[in-house]
């Protein structure tokens, strides 16, 4: 069966939105190597960060920069986008998740395949959170609090357990921090 894994920049206050405001003066070579382990043969993504995406990670393929490779790779990527509108894609190998999310994610996982990766998209990670179908959650802690914006996980009467299974300090203050669903016996504790 195959893992999803979901990888998001997130502050220290919990805000996930709009990270292009306030990630890039902690990006490094670290994160970079831990953004890069990331990367799957298959992405899912949410129909804003899919736009996000397929608006500007073409061009930089095509300007043959210093990041060309790593867009080359995102270009040659399935990448399968989560929607409840039509959408007409511009970028190779974009499609769309048809039928419902709990049911066509299991059987994406029940493909054979590697791991499928998920980049922001919260409403997605969310989704997949409370129907068990996320195996492991990635966050990069920016230490700064933004204070405003939407948060990664909102109100709500459910708690969410998770279990730390990895950690790590960059030199920029940055937490790579990777958790998993805690096990049943944890839930109940």
């Amino acid at each position: 069966m195959r893992t999803i894994a979901a990888s998001l920049f997130i502050s220290l206050d919990g805000v996930v939105e709009e990270p292009a405001e306030w990630h890039f003066p902690y990006f490094n070579d670290e994160m970079g190597a831990a953004v890069t382990a990331q990367m799957a043969d298959t992405l899912l993504l949410g129909r804003k960060t899919y736009d996000s995406f397929a608006g500007a990670w073409p061009e930089r393929e095509a300007a043959g920069d210093e990041d060309a490779g790593f867009a080359k790779t995102l270009g040659d990527a399935r990448k399968i986008v989560v929607s409840r509108q039509p959408l007409e894609f511009t970028w190779r190998n974009s499609e769309l998740l048809r039928g419902d999310l709990a049911e066509a994610v299991t059987a994406l996982k029940n493909e054979e395949g590697g791991k499928i990766a998920i980049s922001g998209s919260v409403s997605v990670v969310r989704q997949l959170l409370a129907a068990g179908l996320l195996d492991e959650l990635h966050l990069l802690v920016h230490p700064i609090a933004v204070r405003k914006g939407e948060r990664l996980f909102d109100e709500g009467d459910t708690p969410v357990p998770l279990e730390l299974i990895r950690s790590e300090t960059f030199s920029t203050g940055v937490l790579y921090l990777v958790y998993r669903p805690a096990p049943a016996a944890t839930r109940a504790a």
